[in-house]
C-alpha cells in the first residue's frame, strides 16, 4: 500500500476506537496548536488566567489571610520539581511546568522535592522520597540484546502473541547458531532472499547499524565480543508515504509497576526516511538515508525538509499519517487497536526482569521512592498495516528544537513546532497524572467516602466518587486542556492477563533471592527454592539439582552477564523453570508447562506460610498458657513439652503426605 496526495484540508482524526481494547482518542481540537504552543511558550502563563488568579500579587487582590486564596480558601501547595538532572528535556519540562504553575529548582534543592526529574537513569541523583521518573535497571532492560531476550521468553510461551517482533539472533553467542539456521532454510528454499540488519546492543541514533544479505558479511571491525550486537530480519515491505519509508515514535508511559499501569499518548511522530524506498539488494545496501528511518541519520541528508506543518516534511506528527490513511480507506481504529496490543504484550515482557532490578535498588520495607518513566517505542507499519516492534528507548528525545545549518559548519538551534506540540503535552500530561497533590486528595476522599458509607442517605450527600474527584481537580486543571495520555492497562486486562505468566516466575525468584539488594540467586537459594515446592524426587535429587544449578548458571555467566555479583541471573532462573517445567509435565505445550508448575510450587508454598503461620501462634498460646500455669502454681515440665511438640510434627507431616503428594 502506498498512499499519495496531499493531506485534504478537512480531514480530521478519526474518532477512538471502540472497546476492547480501542484507540486512544486521535488529538482532539482543544490541544494547542503548535503556534499557539510558541506563542505561549514566549508569553509564559498568564497572570489572570483561570489557574493564575489569586495565585500570586496583583494590584486589586483582595486582603487574604496568608496561606489561603481570597474568599478563606486554602492555597493548594505548589508541587516542587528538581529539575538539576534533566538535561535535553529540560526546555520542555520547563514549559511544562509553567504550564502546571509548579514550582521548578534548576540547581536542585536541600529539602526533598515532590518530583525528580532525571535525564539518563535512577541514579542521576541518590533519592530516598518523592517521585522519580525513571525506573531502576529500565536503561538495561531495552538494551537490544536484553529486549530481544525478554520477547523471545515470551515468544516461546505465546508465538502467535508475539510475532510483532522480528526473528532476532544475540551476537557473539549466537553466531554459529545465526549461520547454520540461515543455510538451513536457504537449502529448503533456495529462492528466498533475505536481507538481515545488524544493531549494536549499546547502540543509539541510529550508530552502528547496517544491512547483510549474508551471515558471512557481518563486520567484525573491533570485534562482536568487544560490541555485542543483535541481527535481525529486516522488513522488506514497509508501508510507504510519499514513496518513502518512515517509522512512528509514540510515547508511552509506565506509571506503576505494582500495580501494573500504562498509558500511551494519543499522538507521536513519523519520521521519514529521505531518499525513496526500494527493496534492499547489494547496490542500495548501503544507501542509509533510503533503508534508515533514524532522525539523527536523515537529518544530515540534503533532502531532509524540516516543516511547521504537522502535514509535511520529514518528522510529522502521526495524526496527520493516520488521518491521511483514513482517508485512503484504512480502519485506523483498527491500526490503533495493533498498537495497543504490542505496547501492551512488550512491557509485560519487560516487568518480570525489571521488578527484579526494583527490588534490588528500592527493597520492600525499605525507604525509597516511587518511581514513573516515559518510553518512546519505535514501530513500524507493514505494507499490510501490522505494526511490527523495532526497538523500546528508555531516554526517548525531549528535545523541542532542531540544528540549523546557517552557513558551512556553523548552526544554531531552531524550534521545532511539531516535537513542541507532541513532547510538550506529553511531559506536561505525564506530571498532572502523577500529580502528589491529586494522590492526597484522593486518599482524603476515599477516607470520607468510607466515613459517609455507613448510611444511605449520607452516601447520597457525599455524592458519586467520580464527582468528588472531578470536583477536587476542577480549579487545578482549569485552563488546561485535556489529558493527551490516555490509560491502556490495567483498564484492557481481561485480554492480556493470561501473558503474566513469567511475572510469577519473577515472584519466586524474588522470594528466594534472600539478601535484599542482590539480584542473582546463590546455590543454597536454589536448593531452598527446590526444596520448599517439593521438586526433587526419587528422579531428580537434590545432587541433579546442583548440577543443574552449575550447568546453567555457569553458561550465562560465560555469556558477558553481570560479573559483579556471583549466582544464578534472572535469565538462568527462567531457563531452568523452563527445564524444571517440560521434566514435570512432558504431554502438555511450553505455556501450559510452566503454567502448570508455577500453580504447584504456589500451592506449596502457600501451605508452607500457612503452617508457618499457625506455628508462629502456637508458640505465642503455648507462651502465654505457660506464663498462666506457673502463675497458678502448676509447672509443664520440659519432657512433657518436647513430646507434645514431637506428636503435632508428626501429625502435620502425615497430614501433608496423604493430602499433597504426587
Amino acid at each position: 500500500m502506498e498512499p499519495a496526495g496531499a493531506l485534504p484540508p478537512s480531514c480530521s482524526p478519526a474518532p477512538e476506537a471502540a472497546e476492547p481494547p480501542g484507540s486512544p482518542a486521535l488529538p482532539a481540537e482543544e490541544r494547542p496548536s503548535a503556534s499557539a504552543a510558541q506563542e505561549a511558550r514566549r508569553r509564559g502563563p498568564d497572570p489572570q488566567g483561570p489557574a493564575g488568579r489569586g495565585a500570586r500579587g496583583g494590584g486589586g487582590r483582595a486582603p487574604a489571610r496568608r496561606g489561603c486564596e481570597p474568599g478563606g480558601r486554602a492555597r493548594r501547595p505548589r508541587v516542587t520539581v528538581d529539575s538539576s538532572k534533566a538535561k535535553t528535556s529540560l526546555e520542555a519540562l520547563k514549559i511544562s511546568l509553567r504550564q502546571l504553575r509548579w514550582k521548578e529548582f534548576p540547581f536542585g534543592r536541600r529539602l526533598p522535592c515532590d518530583i525528580y526529574w532525571h535525564g539518563v537513569s535512577f541514579h542521576d541523583n541518590d533519592i530516598f522520597s518523592g517521585q522519580v521518573n525513571k525506573f531502576p535497571g529500565m536503561t538495561e532492560m531495552v538494551r537490544k540484546i536484553t529486549l530481544s531476550r525478554a520477547v523471545r521468553t515470551m515468544q516461546y510461551l505465546f508465538p502467535l502473541e508475539y510475532n510483532f517482533y522480528p526473528r532476532s539472533w544475540i551476537l557473539p553467542d549466537e553466531s554459529s547458531f545465526f549461520e547454520k539456521e540461515i543455510r538451513m532454510m536457504k537449502d529448503r528454499d533456495p529462492s528466498w532472499k533475505p536481507t538481515f540488519i545488524v544493531k549494536p546492543d549499546g547502540g543509539c541514533q541510529g550508530d552502528g547499524i547496517y544491512l547483510i544479505k549474508d551471515p558471512s558479511d557481518i563486520r567484525l571491525t573491533g570485534g562482536l565480543q568487544s560490541r555485542p550486537a543483535v541481527v535481525q530480519e529486516y522488513i522488506c515491505k514497509p508501508l510507504l508515504v510519499d514513496k518513502l519509508k518512515f517509522d512512528i515514535r509514540l510515547y508511552v508511559l509506565l506509571k506503576s509497576l505494582e500495580p501494573l499501569e500504562i498509558y500511551i499518548a494519543k499522538d507521536g511522530l513519523s519520521r521519514f526516511c529521505t531518499e525513496p524506498y526500494q527493496e534492499p539488494t547489494l547496490k542500495n545496501l548501503h544507501q542509509v538515508f533510503m533503508h534508515l528511518t533514524n532522525y539523527s541519520l536523515n537529518i544530515h541528508s540534503g533532502n531532509f525538509i524540516h516543516s511547521d506543518n504537522v502535514n509535511t516534511g520529514s518528522k510529522r506528527t502521526f495524526s496527520s499519517i493516520l488521518c491521511r490513511l483514513s482517508s485512503k480507506g484504512v480502519d485506523v481504529k483498527k491500526v490503533w487497536s495493533d498498537i495497543i496490543s504490542l505496547v501492551i504484550k512488550t512491557i509485560i515482557a519487560l516487568t518480570p526482569e525489571l521488578k527484579v532490578y526494583y527490588q534490588s535498588d528500592i527493597p520492600a520495607g525499605k525507604p525509597g521512592p516511587t518511581c514513573f518513566q516515559i518510553l518512546g517505542f519505535d514501530i513500524l507499519l507493514m505494507k499490510n498495516l501490522k505494526p511490527m516492534l523495532l526497538e523500546v528507548n528508555a531516554n526517548p528525545s525531549m528535545r523541542i528544537e532542531h540544528e540549523q545549518e546557517l552557513s558551512p559548519g556553523v548552526f544554531e538551534n531552531v524550534p521545532s513546532p511539531v516535537d513542541e506540540e507532541v513532547k510538550v503535552a506529553v511531559i506536561r500530561d505525564t506530571l498532572r497524572l502523577v500529580d502528589p497533590q491529586k494522590q492526597k486528595k484522593k486518599d482524603i476522599q476515599c477516607q470520607t467516602l468510607e466515613h459517609v458509607s455507613d448510611t444511605k442517605e449520607e452516601l447520597l450527600d457525599a455524592g458519586p466518587p467520580d464527582r468528588l474527584e472531578h470536583d477536587a481537580n476542577k480549579n487545578t486543571e482549569a485552563g488546561l486542556p485535556s489529558l493527551c495520555l490516555k490509560q491502556v492497562f490495567p483498564k484492557y486486562a481481561k485480554q492480556f492477563n493470561y501473558l503474566r505468566v513469567v511475572d510469577r516466575v519473577a515472584a519466586l525468584f524474588i522470594r528466594f533471592l534472600g539478601v535484599k539488594g542482590t539480584t542473582k540467586l546463590g546455590p543454597t537459594g536454589f536448593r531452598t527454592f527446590i526444596r520448599n515446592c517439593k521438586l526433587s524426587n526419587s528422579n531428580f535429587s537434590m545432587a541433579s539439582v546442583d548440577i543443574l544449578y552449575i550447568d546453567i548458571t555457569r553458561r550465562w555467566n560465560s555469556m558477558g552477564i553481570d560479573h559483579k555479583e556471583s549466582g544464578m541471573c534472572w535469565q538462568a532462573f527462567v531457563e531452568a523453570f523452563f527445564c524444571l517445567a517440560q521434566k514435570k509435565y512432558k504431554s502438555l505445550p511450553l505455556h501450559e508447562q510452566v503454567a502448570s508448575l508455577i500453580d504447584f510450587c504456589e500451592y506449596h508454598l502457600a501451605v508452607l506460610d500457612e503452617k508457618r503461620l499457625v506455628c508462629g501462634r502456637g508458640i505465642v498460646e503455648r507462651r502465654n498458657a505457660l506464663v498462666t500455669c506457673q502463675t497458678d502454681g502448676l509447672q509443664l515440665t520440659p519432657a512433657a513439652h518436647t513430646s507434645l511438640l514431637n506428636r503435632m510434627a508428626t501429625a502435620s507431616k502425615l497430614a501433608d503426605y496423604r493430602n499433597h503428594q504426587y
